[in-house]
């Protein structure tokens, strides 16, 4: 293959045609590539059997995983492994983001006993990384920070060798809630842009780009220890010169562990994809990313935030 340069010159190598340089390599209003229609072979992921659902929802019980809420690729394969990600505090979001296939409304009151319940499930599954995301909770004065330090917490007590990853909303930006996380003493500090800055607004309609890269500011500069991790969605029209400056924006605010997946329109209601992104230039965007410094990068059609989550990571702190 014809070498690729991080200007994104040379593109052409991967099946992209360049009109001016980086404008058409991951967007949809310069770029050739895969036209948008049926989903090209390798976003075909393997389905999950019946016995291993049945076997992983008994032990789940009521507890939810964003495997199932958000509509994951990969549910078949993580399953099978016997791993999940938790999705604490319900499943209804105060948020409505354009991409994302959970519910929107006004959520139940925090379960106080959803702590053990997910540390029991893990013991059962046999768990030896576990990642813990939620739904936003805005109208919760912490954003539910603490409820995430009461799940790593039981975690630690019932499984003391595990690693735990979170993967929190914004908080509204609030320090004090990102402290209480960190107190708790994550594997993994998790926050994802999803986007680039020109189209988080369109995107992610409650959120803002500045204070989702704050949040991950404040969490390395709070603990450089706990590694922390965000990760974007492409094929919603950005462009490669766009996704080079939000990984050096990472970068900047001290972000190691990266994840670059193809977005999936979960109904007809949600935003439409605007470009297929091959293989290749993920494997190109994983070159870049590993040349800025990042330690750990999953970059692929069907990478999630979640998907590989325990190879990020050596030993797993201790709580």
């Amino acid at each position: 293959m014809r070498e690729v340069r991080q200007d994104g010159s040379g593109l052409e190598a991967l099946g992209v045609r360049v009109v001016s340089a980086p404008r058409s390599a991951c967007g949809g209003s310069g770029g050739g590539g895969i036209a948008v229609g049926e989903r090209p072979s390798w976003m075909r992921a393997r389905a999950v059997t019946f016995d291993v659902f049945d076997r992983m929802k008994g032990t789940l019980g009521s507890l939810h995983t964003v495997c199932e809420s958000a509509r994951c690729p990969n549910l078949g394969e993580c399953w099978r492994r016997g791993t999940a990600t938790f999705m604490i505090m319900g499943d209804v979001c105060t948020r409505s983001c354009r991409f994302c296939a959970v519910k929107t409304g006004r959520p139940e009151p925090l379960d106080p006993d959803e702590p053990r319940r997910v540390a029991e499930a893990a013991v059962q599954m046999g768990l030896r990384h576990v990642v813990i995301t939620s739904v936003a909770r805005d109208e919760l004065p912490d954003g539910g920070a603490a409820h995430f330090a009461a799940c790593i917490r039981a975690l630690y007590e019932a499984l003391p060798q595990v690693s735990v990853e979170v993967l929190t909303p914004d908080f509204k930006g609030s320090a004090e809630s990102v402290r209480t996380v960190l107190d708790a003493r994550p594997s993994v500090f998790n926050h994802n842009l999803e986007t680039v800055p020109r189209l988080t607004r369109r995107v992610r309609v409650q959120a803002r780009y500045d204070r989702s890269l704050d949040v991950l500011r404040m969490a390395f500069e709070m603990e450089p220890s706990i590694p922390t991790k965000s990760g974007l969605m492409l094929g919603l029209g950005e462009e490669i010169e766009e996704v080079l400056e939000t990984l050096r924006d990472m970068r900047r605010v001290g972000v190691s562990i990266l994840t670059l997946g193809q977005y999936l329109r979960p109904s007809k209601d949600h935003l439409p994809v605007e470009r297929w992104v091959s293989p290749d230039e993920f494997a190109w965007l994983r070159e870049r990313a590993l040349e800025m410094g990042f330690q750990h990068v999953e970059s692929g059609p069907l990478v999630r935030s979640s998907y590989h989550a325990e190879e990020a990571i050596g030993e797993p702190l201790k709580a």
